[in-house]
């Protein structure tokens, strides 16, 4: 009898620790599988990280002369014709958007000078193709110098690209809140932001566009 009942806790006594043995392989085999699940995860996300995919580079088809003459300038010139004070013999006459398709218009153009300046920011952005010259070299630089000061001091040429930005950041403002008293003076902004860039890297050479600046209080160094 008493034989029977020690086999028998033998018997459950290797039962139990068999089964024990079952749970820890199953744990076991369970934690490896879920390590080899967090691995494959890994490199899955490293295959498809932001790094991976942008390895390509950026083919910069235009050229700073093209962003000028397709976005920005023609932006400014709608935006300067937005708002204006015009004098007559009748008085004075004040323009301003009225429409929500008007003030739509506006706020475009603003962003495409925003935009556009970030554009003309881009590392490797050339300023003009190798055949274009200059119109009026007696006043203005040719594109290959204009090229060198901007490579020479490339933080003041961003500099002047940010103030373009902070302009049109106030016109999106103006705009937005539909105000035309600060959407004139956005543009005055525009206006200061341009030709300060164009008095430093298209026509130093243009004593009376710099006198004119200094005048009206619009030149900064």
């Amino acid at each position: 009898m008493h034989q029977v009942c020690y086999c028998r806790r033998l018997g459950e006594e290797y039962q139990s620790t068999t089964a024990a043995t079952y749970v820890i392989q199953q744990k076991v085999s369970s934690a490896m599988n879920a390590k080899r699940l967090l691995i494959a995860s890994v490199l899955l996300f490293a295959s498809c990280s932001p790094s991976k995919r942008e390895t390509q580079p950026l083919v910069l088809a235009a050229t700073i002369k093209d962003i000028m003459d397709s976005m920005i300038d023609p932006s400014g010139d709608f935006m300067f014709d937005a708002v204006a004070e015009i004098a007559d013999a009748n008085g004075i006459t004040k323009k301003a958007p009225h429409t929500d398709e008007e003030w739509k218009e506006v706020r475009n153009r603003a962003f495409i000078l925003f935009e556009g300046a970030n554009l003309l920011m881009m590392e490797g952005r050339k300023v003009a193709s190798p055949d274009d010259k200059s119109k009026f070299p007696q006043v203005e630089l040719q594109p290959d110098e204009i090229q060198k000061l901007i490579d020479g001091d490339r933080l003041t040429f961003l500099r002047r690209a940010h103030r373009l930005q902070d302009a049109a950041t106030m016109a999106l403002k103006a705009t937005d809140a539909r105000d035309p008293t600060a959407l004139f003076h956005s543009i005055e902004q525009i206006d200061r932001a341009c030709e300060n860039c164009h008095l430093r890297y298209w026509y130093p050479k243009d004593s009376t566009a710099l006198s004119e600046a200094k005048k009206n209080g619009v030149f900064e160094e």
